[in-house]
């Protein structure tokens, strides 16, 4: 039986995974970086130490980590306080399940763009606990957000749902040892591998409903 659901955030919730994508690639730009077609995929999923040693390491960025970071959060806070771009039916879907079961949040995001997003968006008071990524020692497709998420709902990871919408996103939930349902992002869909891990599949957040969990934990 479930008792609990951990949501993704970043292409799940909100769609934001293009200006995660735009905001690095200007800055690889503008600070003599070699940005090359495979470094979003590479990218997604990975925690900020991840990410930014990745865009300095492999992407040749000359400033540090540390300074690649904390301009790309800045970035994208200044867009998300211009237009959030919540994704359509995605507070529905939050306060539906909100009524059943205790909610958990395990995203990549860094922990600041995790609390200005729920707190633009209202969302804050549905989540029992959230998670980065930065706050664990490995990133997705790893499980540890998953493990912690769960770890701080007070809920074994098998009676966890996840709810996920891309390749690595679903890896790490699977890995965690969760029911997944899967609603793949439009703009980055997961690959058939990370797709076949998924018990189910849904095509919006409209249909992200209880009976779609019960499926979903029946297929686990």
């Amino acid at each position: 039986m479930i008792r609990g659901i951990v949501f993704d955030l970043d292409g799940l919730l909100l769609d934001s995974e293009q200006l995660w994508d735009e905001a690095r690639e200007q800055l690889a730009h503008e600070h003599g970086g070699r940005w090359h077609e495979r470094a979003q995929r590479d990218m997604m999923g990975m925690s900020s130490v991840e990410w930014s040693r990745y865009m300095h390491q492999r992407i040749g960025v000359a400033d540090s980590p540390e300074e690649i970071n904390r301009e790309v959060v800045r970035r994208l806070e200044a867009l998300y306080r211009e237009r959030l771009p919540l994704i359509e039916g995605a507070r529905e879907a939050v306060e539906r399940l909100a009524e059943r079961w205790p909610l958990g949040l395990a995203s990549s995001s860094n922990r600041p763009i995790i609390d200005l997003v729920l707190e633009l968006a209202d969302l804050g008071r549905f989540f029992g606990a959230t998670v980065s990524s930065e706050e664990v020692a490995r990133g997705k497709p790893a499980p540890d957000v998953y493990l912690e998420a769960a770890a701080r709902l007070g809920v074994e990871p098998p009676r966890c749902a996840a709810v996920e919408d891309s390749h690595n996103g679903i890896r790490s939930a699977a890995s965690a040892g969760m029911a997944v349902i899967a609603i793949p992002n439009r703009m980055f869909p997961p690959d058939r591998q990370a797709r076949e891990l998924a018990d189910v599949v849904l095509d919006s957040l409209e249909q992200l409903t209880p009976e779609a969990v019960s499926r979903a934990c029946e297929s686990a």
